[in-house]
């Protein structure tokens, strides 16, 4: 019965996938030159509400993601010895607001230099995480596509967020870059059983990072319209 509700989903999944793509709003704002002025033409409020479009698409792919996963490769012993393990996610280390009460008090500039933290330490993972579920046995082209998906919208949401803080803060460069490579270091290869464990564990963490991401863009779009109201 599981393995006939898996391949129902994965069924389901397929036939809805081609429809999730289309109605995704084009958000590609480097030029042929490398720049940025694809999207400097929009409007502040047009481009807030891509961006968000964006991080809300992002992060329901990584919730099937993360689902789908489990159901092919995690029975639910492993799941648990994960869970128990208290894996640390990657991003642990940056300076961000954890709690509400932290949320609401930082600035406008604060909650978009957030969540430009947050997509450029998970690009390089997501490579990774390509190349690794690339050596799994019977791993689901609907998996693998739909990594590959958000990463290459977590780097479009990057452009976005980065011209957002050129209209937004009258910023043109940012005086701090977060690099990954100082958060992951993927230089030993796993054992099948840590890779899967690992994969998952990042898998996770991302959904986690999407969700926040999209908190950050929605919260500084309610304080562009009803300041007094935000969560």
């Amino acid at each position: 019965m599981h393995t006939m509700a898996v391949i129902q989903r994965s069924v389901w999944a397929l036939l809805l996938w081609p429809s999730l793509l289309t109605v995704s709003m084009p958000l590609d704002c480097k030029e042929e030159q490398g720049s940025l002025s694809g999207c400097t033409s929009i409007s502040q409020e047009k481009l807030l509400d891509r961006v968000i479009h964006h991080a809300e698409l992002i992060y329901r792919v990584s919730e099937e993601s993360c689902s789908l996963f489990e159901e092919m490769f995690l029975p639910l012993p492993l799941r648990l010895q994960i869970s128990q393990a208290g894996y640390t996610c990657i991003t642990k280390a940056l300076p961000l607001p954890s709690s509400k009460s932290e949320i609401q008090q930082i600035s406008d500039k604060w909650l978009l230099h957030s969540v430009l933290m947050l997509v450029q330490s998970w690009i390089q993972p997501l490579v990774y995480l390509q190349t690794t579920m690339d050596r799994y046995d019977h791993a689901p082209d609907m998996l693998l596509n739909k990594t590959k998906w958000v990463s290459d919208k977590l780097i479009s949401l990057e452009q976005g967020v980065v011209v957002l803080i050129k209209k937004m803060l009258d910023e043109g460069t940012l005086a701090t870059t977060y690099s990954e490579q100082g958060l992951y270091q993927s230089d030993v290869q796993p054992e099948m059983l840590e890779s899967v464990m690992r994969d998952y564990t990042l898998l996770s963490c991302f959904k986690k990072d999407a969700h926040k991401m999209e908190t950050f863009l929605k919260l500084l779009k309610c304080r562009q319209t009803d300041k007094y109201n935000c969560p």
